[in-house]
């Protein structure tokens, strides 16, 4: 420093005593300049206090010299304890070179800057409060300082500014949110616990509504709760947990649309404090605010929907979890179908529009460009919409939501539980929102058919109630279903009636009701028919998934929809199959299924009585595709009691190809004689004379077996009947009434006849095929 510069007011020896190596030198210079000071002040002399403060500042606390600025700092700490309530008129003079002081690299001269300002701030007190920001700005800096002593004098002047700040009135919330949000995302501990203990003093100050401001700092706070630290971790959540209370004390002034996007992004992260609290006030947010939280399910979604899955490590996430997606499912109501304008909400807050704030989260949450499930999303993202006090409509986006189901339900790794509750939604959707759900059924079609071949029966039976829903729904009653897969099976929904007198000539009744018209059989909609058809597609394709789950899959579906409907369909689909070998696989499925199941009970008893014109096209419908199978073919003859044609089917026997699945069928349906089902059947041959032809159509299948078990078996049975000398019905002897449903005359049996031959032959030349290209045969019998 210049020995001969001009220092005036100071005086030499001051000045060479602030320049001073030793502290006691500086503080006696400091004492000299307080006098000064105060001399200045009685005089009212603002000039020479300003020329006083400005020499301090520039001359010295600002200088080149370690000891020069050691002076300056103590010496400006002394003028503003001499100004006294005065020193408010010169708080940014006094402030700013000490706060330039605090980022030295001499932790000493850190230190006694910390020391200056904190006595400037003592004598100010709350005149200091406009200029909080850069004080706060100093200290946050300070906080993570490496050197103990300035730490422990940062933490004295922190707590003397908190001090000030709970005492005032004045302090200036909206303009210290912004430096409040940019130093929230620092990673330092320190820095990451000044911050939190701020925010805790703010939030506890009456005066304060820091409530108002929360979406701005809300991410910031969750980015610090997953801190390594237990004791800022801790902090944390107790702050969080205030908000929390804060919230549940007044829903009414609480933006929850501009944090929804906050809690869904902390909600699928992996550490799971974060996303357990996350999750916790996602569950207050969709109870409180309802249906404001509408717009943004899709992304809820993407974050509860994984959680359902967790096992018992993480079982706390899981049930609150469950609890957003079954509060938040109870928010769709008829209400959203409509196609007017939904009505306001009742909350006072502006929804924002999720095409803006939800665009990026959600086409990245929902299944971005590639289709996947993956979400990713920057730290310290912030949405924010400007709250308005107008009352705004609420609107189910289905497009997002449909599309986060869809790929969580397409996603095969995916937990069960969490499979479970995408299709309990999508029943709710479809339920609840019909009509505007059926938009999306062609794209969640094969998903959902693809879904029936998951390992879970929980999972199969939620599946086909979505389906048994879609093809049942009138709301997917429409005159075009869509193009149908493969060219054999465009098949309109008008086909879906039985024959009728001018399609194949099977019945002779004129003007027959088709199966739509039927009471006692409900309408299906467009999508019905097209559901048979992949079904059976599906289980053509997947042979393990029909000899797996196939017969439960066809029991369940006959329980939800109407079974008549099912058997109609299938055979009418089956008549057209080209695979001739998976025809008469299916046919057996759905035999075995008709004669053994409880869910067809009504359909059995229906088809035992051809009195009426509906049973009787089914059972002309039924037998045409029961043709694949020769075998099941005759038991439904015995189903329904038409004994006259299982005797005449059994003779045709004789020409067909007999091999050891053919004999084993055979067996199987001499062990269904003795089951209940057929007890009508086995105390009909009490009465010989009504049911020569069933006695006959027995011995013909006793004929047709190797002397096995089954042959023992039905040889027994057949030996129970009385009056074997009754079975003669030669020309000379008296014809014996024919049983029930024999010879009905609105069924042309001369022609089913011919067409059971028809499809026989069929089966011949594709055996015959097979064989000429090497591909192996049926098993034949060795004999």
């Amino acid at each position: 420093m210049n020995p001969e510069k001009d220092f005036a007011p100071l005086t030499p020896n001051i000045v060479r005593a602030l320049n001073d190596k030793l502290y006691e030198k500086r503080k006696v210079a400091a004492l000299e300049i307080e006098k000064l000071v105060r001399e200045f002040v009685a005089q009212n002399n603002t000039v020479q206090i300003k020329h006083v403060i400005q020499t301090l500042s520039q001359e010295f606390a600002l200088s080149q010299h370690p000891h020069s600025r050691k002076g300056g700092l103590i010496g400006l700490a002394a003028c503003s304890i001499a100004l006294g309530k005065d020193s408010g008129l010169y708080l940014k003079e006094l402030i700013e070179p000490v706060l330039t002081c605090f980022n030295d690299a001499d932790s000493r001269l850190r230190y006694y800057a910390c020391e200056a300002l904190y006595n400037i701030v003592k004598v100010a007190r709350g005149a200091v409060l406009p200029h909080f920001n850069v004080l706060f700005d100093g200290l946050s800096k300070l906080a993570a300082d490496p050197d103990p002593n300035v730490k422990s004098g940062s933490e004295l002047l922190d707590r003397l500014l908190k001090d000030i700040v709970t005492e005032s009135n004045k302090f200036d919330l909206v303009g210290f949110i912004p430096l409040l949000r940019e130093r929230i995302y620092s990673n330092n501990q320190y820095a990451r616990q000044f911050i939190i203990s701020w925010i805790l003093v703010l939030e506890s100050v009456p005066d304060i509504n820091l409530l108002d401001y929360l979406p701005e700092i809300l991410d910031g706070l969750f980015q610090i709760l997953g801190d390594n630290g237990k004791e800022i971790r801790k902090m944390c959540e107790v702050v969080l947990g205030e908000f929390l209370k804060e919230i549940k004390k007044n829903p009414s002034s609480v933006k929850f649309a501009e944090m929804a996007n906050i809690l869904v992004i902390h909600c699928q992260t992996t550490d799971d404090l974060i996303q357990l609290t996350a999750m916790c006030w996602m569950r207050e947010f969709i109870q409180l605010a309802g249906r404001v939280m509408l717009p943004y399910s899709s992304g809820i979604l993407t974050a509860v929907l994984p959680c359902l899955a967790y096992d018992d490590r993480k079982k706390s996430i899981k049930e609150v979890a469950n609890v957003c997606n079954q509060s938040l499912m109870k928010l769709v109501t008829p209400e959203d179908d409509e196609p007017d304008e939904p009505k306001p909400v009742v909350q006072k807050q502006a929804e924002p529009n999720p095409d803006d704030s939800l665009a990026k989260q959600e086409g990245t949450a929902s299944g971005g460009p590639d289709g996947s499930c993956d979400s990713s999303f920057s730290s310290g993202i912030s949405v924010f919409t400007p709250a308005s006090t107008e009352r705004a409509p609420v609107t189910l986006h289905l497009d997002g939501i449909v599309q986060v189901l869809s790929c969580h339900l397409s996603n095969m790794a995916i937990g069960m539980m969490t499979r479970i509750a995408v299709l309990k939604w999508l029943y709710h959707l479809y339920i609840k929102t019909p009509r505007k759900m059926f938009r999306h059924t062609d794209s969640l079609f094969p998903t959902l058919l693809q879904t029936l071949s998951d390992e879970s029966d929980e999972v199969i039976l939620k599946d086909l109630e979505v389906l048994a829903e879609i093809a049942s729904s009138p709301a997917g009653q429409m005159d075009d279903p869509g193009p149908l897969d493969g060219p054999d099976l465009r098949v309109s929904h008008s086909e879906l009636q039985v024959p009728t007198p001018g399609r194949a000539g099977l019945l002779k009744t004129p003007g027959t009701k088709g199966l739509e018209c039927s009471p006692s059989t409900p309408t299906m909609n467009s999508y019905f028919y097209k559901f048979m058809i992949n079904l059976l597609k599906r289980f053509s394709s997947e042979r393990k998934l029909l000899e797996v789950r196939g017969g439960f899959i066809i029991r369940q579906l006959c329980l939800l929809l109407n079974a008549e409907n099912i058997f109609h369909s299938m055979a009418d689909i089956l008549l057209r199959e080209e695979d001739l070998k998976f025809a008469s696989t299916m046919v057996h499925t759905l035999n075995t299924i008709l004669l053994t199941s409880t869910e067809l009970f009504q359909l059995r008893n229906q088809l035992k009585d051809l009195k009426s014109p509906e049973s009787q096209n089914l059972f002309c419908c039924l037998y045409r595709s029961w043709c694949h199978n020769p075998v099941t073919t005759v038991s439904l003859c015995f189903l329904t009691q038409n004994y006259r044609h299982a005797y005449d089917l059994i003779q045709k026997f004789g020409d067909l190809e007999v091999t050891v699945d053919f004999l084993t069928e055979v067996d199987k349906l001499v062990q269904l004689i003795e089951c209940p089902i057929f007890t009508y059947l086995r105390l009909q041959l009490l009465d010989v004379k009504s049911n020569p032809y069933l006695i006959k159509a027995l011995y013909g299948l006793l004929m047709l077996l190797p002397q096995s078990s089954a042959f023992q078996l039905l040889s027994h049975r057949l030996q129970c009947v009385p009056n074997p000398e009754l079975l003669q019905t030669g020309d000379g002897a008296k014809a014996a009434p024919r049983s029930q449903n024999a010879d009905s005359p609105s069924i042309d049996y001369a022609e089913l006849l011919q067409h059971f031959e028809r499809v026989q032959k069929k089966h011949l030349e594709v055996r015959h095929q097979r064989s000429g290209r090497g591909d192996p045969l049926d098993r034949r019998v060795v004999l």
